[in-house]
């Protein structure tokens, strides 16, 4: 495959390349981070992190077990960095940072130096590395954590030592607790392994542009058919036996174990026959063999720990789905074609998005596989059991973004600033190429390979190695199309702009309902009074205003004269209410109404014994609606 990686982007430092998108991406997200008030994921979170470790034990054996080990950990960090929405928000940030530079890094072992960098500053700019980089939820580190297991799974298919499966293993464990959907990306892992394990990495995830011969012996396939392959990467290397005229023969056919010091070995004129005596592959099929085994054993090992710590969970999560998705409707197919938008928070962007991972995979061919199956298994898995079970969620699927920019990537990287193919000295005229007034280029001296004498190149292969230095000038070089690829992230950019603001006011989607818990909270704090009592309705719902309410109150809350047991006490998000209402609001002279909704007459919105015995008691004094809630003044 043609190695996409230009002179001018393989000059930088290896760290350069995945640093620059990570710098870039928690500049962005740290952007305006505290403005958009937690909305009622958020809230949840908040509620569970700051209870007690017993309390919140306890709670996930009623609710929200998937999330527990999220929680556990935001339990620790607020301990230390607080509740504000800037400190819930912060390991966020710096996951969807990290995860910017790991897919700027896998880009650039799977494609080139060039894609990954591109990949990783399209990444940065997207409207939903914003969006889950500013949340207080799992999704950014699951991100991280799918990107991390992927490149980990690379490196270990090409270089399998303990360490790096260990390693793996430890990233596909961590995932799994943290977002147990994202273990849908196993499929992918298993395809790209069963492909490796088959038929060697060459293809699959072997560097870009080169040859399996120039690679570490720890990392080299043995081929069954070497001869037989059409890929240039694997006929690169020849020997030259230097008497006779005899014809090159490939130095893979030669056991790297094998001294010639007594001369060149016998090799058959054709190397498909059976007359290479010791040279014969002949107990080549076992060894690939040993190797397909040893490759499939390393990865179900490295599963092991995943499923010991993951399978005690998912048993508990798999009793709650009743109860914690129950506002989840089956999908349909409509819903899998808004994805791309609503994964991008932005339909243009994810159209766009879109459209050039699809031009990435007719751009990579077989090189395609591992990152659009990441994209496409977890899609394809997420979307059949949705229509059974109530489990399309369509932020569950976050992590599989950064591999769509990979794919992006790599025809970011194929860019070009026109359309006119840039003339090069290996197919200019000598006059064209010789400048006015100089000498024509005199033969390149002769070069000494690994595997034969020295050798003279031809003026074709003067041409073909001054070829870069002529691109690197023209608008069709390698700088030039970085500059062209960068051009388009910053046009994705802008495109994003609308919604990266929009997001940065409300988290809430869409965007046209959000719900102003500060707001209503300071309309409480403003004109509320000692011995004041506080009414929610509903108590049961997902707006959660009773905990929107004690987040920015905090010790000014007013007294919840209905609740018999909050939230802690009953281990669950919400709080259980006084049977008898009446009973329990003797004595109250005034109370504040907290509706969800706007409501011109909230009075009227309370349902049942509850909106009985305050119809009875009270009456409105003074009503104030706020976008998405209303709260109402209600005096005996």
């Amino acid at each position: 495959m043609r190695r996409f990686g230009p002179a001018s982007v393989r000059a930088l430092p290896g760290w350069a390349v995945w640093v620059t998108p990570g710098l870039l991406t928690l500049v962005v997200t740290l952007a305006w981070i505290g403005h958009a008030q937690p909305w009622r994921d958020e809230l949840a979170t908040w509620s569970a992190a700051t209870r007690p470790l017993s309390d919140l034990a306890r709670m996930t054996r009623t609710i929200d077990a998937a999330t527990g080990p999220y929680y556990l950990l935001m339990h620790g960090w607020t301990a230390i960095a607080g509740t504000s929405p800037t400190a819930l928000r912060l390991p966020s940030a710096l996951a969807m940072a990290v995860a910017a530079a790991l897919t700027a890094r896998l880009g650039a072992v799977l494609v080139g130096r060039r894609a990954g960098l591109l990949a990783g500053l399209l990444f940065a700019v997207l409207p939903v590395t914003s969006r889950y980089g500013q949340e207080a939820r799992p999704y950014a580190l699951a991100t991280l954590l799918a990107v991390l297991a992927t490149l980990l799974l690379v490196e270990a298919l090409r270089r399998p030592t303990w360490r790096r499966w260990a390693g793996y293993a430890a990233a596909v464990a961590a995932l799994g607790l943290l977002h147990l959907v994202a273990l849908t990306l196993l499929a992918a892992h298993a395809v790209v392994v069963l492909l490796t394990a088959a038929h060697g990495p060459a293809g699959v995830v072997d560097p870009p542009g080169q040859s399996r011969a120039q690679m570490p012996d720890a990392s080299r396939p043995r081929r069954r058919h070497l001869w037989r392959s059409t890929q240039p990467r694997d006929r690169t290397r020849v020997e030259h036996h230097g008497c006779h005229d005899a014809p090159q023969t490939p130095t893979a056919f030669h056991p790297a174990t094998r001294s010639n010091a007594g001369g060149t070995p016998r090799v058959s004129p054709h190397p498909g026959s059976r007359e290479h005596g010791t040279d014969a592959p002949e107990a080549e099929p076992q060894n690939v063999t040993g190797e397909a085994r040893e490759t499939l054993a390393g990865w179900l090992l490295a599963l092991v720990p995943a499923v010991v710590l993951v399978t005690p969970l998912a048993l508990v999560a798999r009793g709650q789905r009743g109860r914690q998705l129950d506002w989840v409707d089956p999908a349909r197919l409509p819903d899998l074609a808004a994805l791309p938008g609503a994964l991008a928070q932005s339909g243009v962007v994810g159209g766009f998005v879109l459209a050039l991972a699809a031009l990435g995979v007719a751009r990579l061919g077989r090189r395609a596989l591992l990152p659009a199956a990441a994209v496409l298994l977890p899609v394809l898995l997420m979307f059949a059991a949705g229509t059974m079970v109530p489990l399309w969620v369509t932020r569950y699927l976050v992590f599989t973004v950064p591999f769509a920019c990979v794919l992006a990537g790599a025809a970011l990287a194929a860019a070009r600033v026109t359309p006119a193919p840039a003339r090069t000295p290996a197919t200019a005229t000598p006059a064209e190429a010789t400048p006015a007034g100089a000498t024509p280029a005199e033969p390149a001296p002769a070069e000494a390979t690994p595997a034969g004498p020295a050798r003279t190149a031809t003026p074709a292969a003067a041409g073909r190695t001054a070829a870069p230095v002529e691109a690197e000038q023209g608008p069709t070089s390698p700088r030039g199309r970085v500059a062209a690829g960068i051009a388009v992230v910053v046009l994705a950019g802008l495109l994003g702009l609308p919604d990266q603001a929009a997001l940065r006011r409300t988290h809430e989607w869409p965007r046209s309902a959000p719900v102003d818990y500060a707001g209503a909270a300071g309309t409480i704090r403003a004109g509320q009074r000692p011995g004041d009592a506080i009414v929610y309705s509903p108590r049961d719902g997902w707006l959660f205003p009773d905990l929107g309410m004690a987040y920015h109150l905090g010790s000014r809350l007013p007294r919840d004269v209905l609740v018999v047991r909050d939230q802690r006490q009953d281990a669950s998000l919400w709080a259980v209410e006084c049977d008898d209402p009446a009973r329990c609001l003797a004595g109250v002279d005034r109370v504040w109404l907290v509706v969800t909704g706007r409501r011109a007459d909230p009075l009227a919105a309370v349902p049942g014994a509850k909106g009985d015995a305050l119809r009875a008691g009270y009456t409105v004094r003074q009503v104030w609606p706020r976008p998405g809630i209303t709260v109402a003044l209600l005096v005996r």
